[in-house]
Formats: C-alpha cells, structure tokens, sequence
C-alpha cells in the first residue's frame, strides 16, 4: 500500500502544476482512500473509467483513478450546484471511496512524458522548441503531404480529418493535442508546413486555405493517451502499486 497524498505530491511536482493557469485543478480533485494498492489511468473521467475501477463481480477494485480530463470548472454551475452527470459521476466514486485526480495543461506540455513531446517522438519531429503547450520541429527531410498522414493515420491508429491547404512536400511540423484547431495561424506565422491538432471547427477550415497551411486533425481523445499511459508507468516504477490503463475508444 502506498500512500494517497505522496502519490499526488509526486505528481504535482514532475508536472510542475504551478506554473500552469488552467481551467481545472490539476492534482487530486476528490478525496477517497488514504491508502492506495491499485490505480486506473485513463483519458477521460466518465461513467465506464469509474466502472473499470470498481467491477461489479470479480478483479480488484482501484482505490485511484488518474485522467488528462478530471472535472472542468465550466461543468459546474456558478455559483456551485452539482447535478446531472457529473453528479452522478462524483456520487459513484465517493460511495466507492475513490480519489480522482487530473492532470490536464501540465500533461500536454510536459518535455518528457507529455501528449505533445511523446506525439513529436511518434512521429519523427526533431529539433522541437515549444509551441503554447505543444511543440514545433523538423522532420528528418522533406515528405510528401499524404504520406504523412498515412504515417499519423498508422501511429495513432486513427482516420485523420485533413485540410490539405498547404504544401506538398513538408518538413516543418506544429503539433498541440487535443482541442486546439485555432491555433494553426500561430503555426503558419512560425513557418509550420503542417499544424497536428485534435479538432476542427468550422472557421477553421477557410482560414487554413488562407494561412496556406496543411491541417491534420486526429481526434482529441487519440491525441491525448500517450501522456497519461506514461505517467501511469512512472507511478508503477515510483511506487510499489498496480496501474492500469483503460482505454475507452473515441473518435472525436
């Protein structure tokens, strides 16, 4: 058994919490169980991730559940009322006592385990300088458009929504995960040849034609598993409990 609170002062420390304004509290954001044997990891807080943890008949009940996408303070009404799903969702691991924690920006950002970084080793992007809370790089040489997205398309296991609105042959690369489409003109002004992202909005698509820049969406859940496996794999060496990670497919 290790203990509740060492394991998220660890955490909070390696992701340097502090430095990030975000629009959640990232460390543990409800209070279960002082002691901890196992841990579910996951991308998103929901109903299934909760189920996971505490199986009904048969497995081991977590006494943790670690996500990138805990509780947003724009799911709760001001002044504060819980009610609807995420009532529901903080009443089934209170009555399980299970602590929930989320790690969102400082998840993205991290240099070493974050969604961005990991999504820039993936994918051959090299020479990397920091992008908001993504990256910005090099491939090797210059590739063709399209097979860079069968190359996205192969490593994310994913089918890539593509504006194809820039060169093609490409070499410089953008990438933040995750709900960030607006960002491909700030991608564009440093000379990005292609901006990865996790969504798409409408306005988006003229502006990449006007930006000259090529946009590939991947999904937001499928832009965001890599840093939140690997931070459960740094739990599991750090400290002597089981973690798992429960993927919950999405393709948005």
């Amino acid at each position: 058994m290790e203990s509740r609170n060492k394991i998220v002062k660890f955490c909070e420390d390696y992701l340097k919490v502090k430095d990030f304004t975000d629009y959640c509290h990232n460390g543990l954001q409800v209070e279960g169980s002082e002691e901890i044997n196992k841990i579910i990891t996951g991308v998103s807080f929901s109903r299934k991730l909760i189920e996971k943890a505490n199986p009904p008949t048969g497995g081991k009940k977590a006494q943790m559940i670690i996500v990138h996408h805990g509780i947003f303070g724009n799911q709760i009404p001001s002044p504060l009322q819980l009610k609807g799903i995420v009532k529901n969702r903080i009443k089934l691991i209170l009555e399980n006592d299970i602590n929930l924690c989320g790690f969102h920006l400082p998840l993205d950002a991290h240099p070493i385990i974050g969604n961005n970084i990991l999504l820039c080793k993936l994918l051959g992007v090299k020479k990397v300088k920091p992008f908001d809370v993504g990256f910005i790089g090099e491939l090797d040489r210059q590739v063709d458009f399209k097979k860079f997205v069968d190359l996205v398309n192969k490593k994310l296991g994913v089918q890539s929504f593509v504006l194809e609105n820039g060169k093609k042959q490409i070499k410089k690369a953008a990438i933040i995960s995750g709900g960030s489409s607006p960002d491909f003109e700030k991608a564009a002004r440093l000379g990005a040849d292609v901006y990865i992202c996790g969504d798409i909005r409408e306005e988006v698509v003229r502006g990449t034609e006007e930006a000259g820049i090529n946009l590939i969406n991947a999904g937001h859940y499928n832009t965001e598993k890599l840093g939140i496996q690997n931070l459960g794999k740094l739990i599991a060496k750090k400290f002597k409990v089981k973690v798992e990670f429960v993927d919950i497919p999405c393709e948005v």
